[in-house]
């Protein structure tokens, strides 16, 4: 978002209605616990009272009958057993720790900072630093990194319009621009006529995907746009003005690459068909939040998705809801601003009167930046909850068919601006403005040296002063 921007402009809230229960779509809600709850075949085999939690010991004895443990059922233990132990140590800088991401392996995990690090873990080694990645040509953070399918490759973002690509895979730990590794910049204001080589940061970068191929980047822009970068022929290969104001978030739908998503300070979802690309013109919009939208996150089956909203909520979305067109208003009922002040509280149980989406998640605050959520693991959890950073330095676990609130991990001293759940394992890693970098286990040793506790916290940076945060 913007500095210059302003979250929402003031109006009447007369067209808000109330919003005092969870509920949720039941075809998700089905689907949800098909994935993550014993399974009808493990089932006929176990006797008992079905009602209560079934032990491991009973799901192991039903596999006797049946010769083998379900997804659901192998999902069903596992997500028994959350990452709600720790933290324990695992980095800490001297700036704000704003992105972080397992690899889709669960072998690296990756880190940017605002102090121009990125930092790249090798998660099998004991989390050794596999780069230390010194970022060129930064304004003010990196806004958002990107692996490759192949991991051989790590793209990221600040609020400029050049996107850097670094060879990950290279010798060596630390990685120095055009010193030590070459830093490629990709430039995605080359051939517009809307921006000038005297206008260096008119155009700024909040968010980038590796298509799934590894041929392109697509990244969403300040300027309301995507951009799609051909890798292969070195060019911007199209520009679509999507919204009517910043792009915080894109990301993939699947793994066919043929459907894109997008949030914006507009407040709506939009859903793109990269089949039909040539026509600045959305697949269908999704309307729903009363604020911007922060992140988006693909169940990864083509249909369902989350979006984090600055109207402090989790909104789960079917596409297949969305409409051709926005046919209606959006309420902007309250002057305030995300950067510096308090959500109203009148407004915290109100909703959108045409809101389109399955269910809504509320608990967590999202305030000061763009928070990231994200659906658990499909294989440990059967993507049973959705979990999310905040700004009361918490993670927040929600359960996705109750709505409720299942754990709530705390121990930072500033902002969760993202986390990232190990996609096999029960591990969790939280990354904060205080500059630690931590992760949270099902089991562990307390008495292990890396083990943290309340006098190890470190408050936010006295430093940190700008005209806007990202």
């Amino acid at each position: 978002m913007r500095g210059r921007r302003r979250s929402c402009r003031g109006g009447s809230s007369s067209q808000l209605v109330p919003d005092d229960s969870f509920s949720i779509d039941e075809e998700i809600s089905h689907l949800t616990k098909l994935s993550s709850e014993p399974s009808h075949s493990t089932g006929r085999f176990i006797q008992g009272n079905h009602k209560k939690p079934l032990s491991s010991f009973k799901l192991l004895a039903g596999r006797e009958g049946t010769g083998r443990l379900s997804l659901a059922d192998r999902a069903y233990v596992m997500g028994r057993h959350l990452p709600l132990k720790g933290p324990w140590f695992l980095d800490c800088m001297d700036s704000e720790a704003y992105v972080s991401r397992f690899s889709d392996d669960g072998s690296l995990f990756v880190a940017g900072f605002r102090g121009s690090h990125i930092r790249i873990y090798d998660v099998q080694k004991g989390w050794k630093v596999q780069k230390d990645i010194i970022a060129r040509s930064l304004r003010w953070t990196i806004t958002d990194t990107s692996l490759s399918p192949d991991q051989h490759y790590l793209a990221y973002a600040s609020l400029t319009p050049i996107v850097h690509v670094v060879n990950v895979q290279t010798g060596g730990t630390e990685s120095y621009a055009n010193v030590t590794d070459v830093h490629e910049g990709l430039d995605f204001s080359h051939g517009f006529s809307d921006y000038s080589d005297d206008d260096d940061y008119s155009l700024g970068i909040f968010s980038i995907k590796f298509s799934m191929d590894g041929r392109e980047i697509v990244a969403g822009t300040n300027n309301d746009s995507i951009y799609v970068y051909d890798l292969l022929a070195n060019k911007v290969s199209l520009r679509l003005v999507a919204h009517t104001a910043d792009v915080n978030v894109v990301t993939f739908a699947d793994e066919t690459g043929n459907i894109i998503f997008s949030g914006s300070d507009d407040s709506l979802c939009k859903v793109w068909d990269r089949r039909c690309f040539t026509r600045e013109k959305p697949a269908g919009v999704l309307a729903g939040h009363l604020d911007g939208i922060t992140f988006i996150d693909s169940r990864g089956d083509g249909r369902y998705f989350i979006s984090n909203g600055k109207d402090q909520a989790i909104k789960l979305w079917d596409i297949r809801k969305m409409s051709s067109s926005v046919k209606f208003s959006i309420p902007r009922a309250y002057d305030w601003d995300y950067r510096w002040m308090v959500y109203p509280s009148e407004a915290r149980h109100m909703k959108h009167p045409h809101d389109q989406s399955l269910a809504t998640f509320r608990g967590h605050s999202v305030l000061r930046t763009l928070i990231r959520c994200y659906f658990s693991p499909a294989l440990s959890t059967g993507q049973r909850y959705i979990y999310t950073g905040s700004s009361d330095k918490c993670v927040y676990i929600y359960d996705i068919v109750s709505g409720e609130i299942v754990a709530k991990l705390g121990w930072h001293g500033s902002i969760i601006r993202d986390c990232s759940w190990h996609p096999h394992h029960p591990t969790l890693v939280s990354s904060s403005w205080d500059g630690y970098v931590v992760r949270w286990e099902a089991s562990g040793d307390d008495a292990d040296p890396s083990s943290l506790k309340a006098k190890n916290q470190r408050r936010h940076f006295e430093t940190y002063q700008m005209s806007f945060e990202l």
